[in-house]
């Protein structure tokens, strides 16, 4: 068998496929590597950024929440310090209203002509009524100033109407019963008589304009 036959024969033959795959071998081995390979690992600056940047969020949310917490508890402290007192308020204004009415059942005539007793009696029960209703200004009560002015369900609560075409309309002519405020609330709606039969307010002329434009 001569040289050339030897090299392209079955024996080149096997070592050419044994090459071949050692190379696909080779190949595949070097693609599982790079694939198992782990990924680059992420700068350290940009993680302490977006930690920092986290950090910060959650400090201004921490920070309008303690702030929403504080004015809450502002108010609510506001709140307690005038309304606290209501209860107690609107039970003194119950012996006011008694000392008033003590006072209103005693005829002008007997006022009048009534002996040293009577008098001082009735100065006293008007000095009375007097020092309590200062001492209610003193914590927040304060009356509220009706008559004149036109009707406002918020102050007021009408008792009745009085036919006066003198006035306009919807104006409170009569107070049958003092209103208080405490604070910036109504302790105690003021007992009214309007006024019907007069020439309309010029707020509710201007209302009623509106509505027919």
């Amino acid at each position: 068998m001569t040289d050339e036959t030897n090299k392209n024969g079955p024996d080149a033959t096997a070592a050419e496929n044994t090459a071949e795959a050692v190379a696909s071998a080779l190949e595949d081995a070097a693609n599982q590597k790079n694939a198992e390979a782990p990924a680059a690992e992420p700068d350290p600056l940009e993680l302490l950024k977006a930690e920092n940047n986290e950090l910060r969020d959650r400090f201004l949310r921490l920070a309008a929440e303690m702030d929403n917490l504080r004015r809450r508890t502002e108010r609510e402290i506001k709140d307690a310090k005038s309304y606290a007192a209501a209860g107690f308020a609107r039970d003194m204004l119950a012996v006011s209203d008694n000392l008033r009415r003590a006072l209103d059942a005693v005829p002008t005539e007997m006022r009048a002509t009534a002996d040293a007793s009577l008098t001082t009696l009735l100065e006293g029960v008007e000095m009375t009524e007097r020092s309590m209703l200062s001492a209610l200004e003193r914590h927040g009560v304060k009356k509220i100033d009706a008559e004149g002015q036109k009707f406002d369900p918020n102050f007021h609560q009408a008792m009745f109407e009085i036919p006066n075409p003198a006035v306009p309309n919807n104006t409170v002519v009569q107070v049958v019963q003092a209103g208080f405020t405490i604070g910036e609330r109504v302790l105690r709606p003021a007992m009214v008589g309007v006024a019907k039969g007069g020439p309309k307010s010029e707020a509710s002329a201007e209302t009623a304009g509106e509505k027919s434009a």
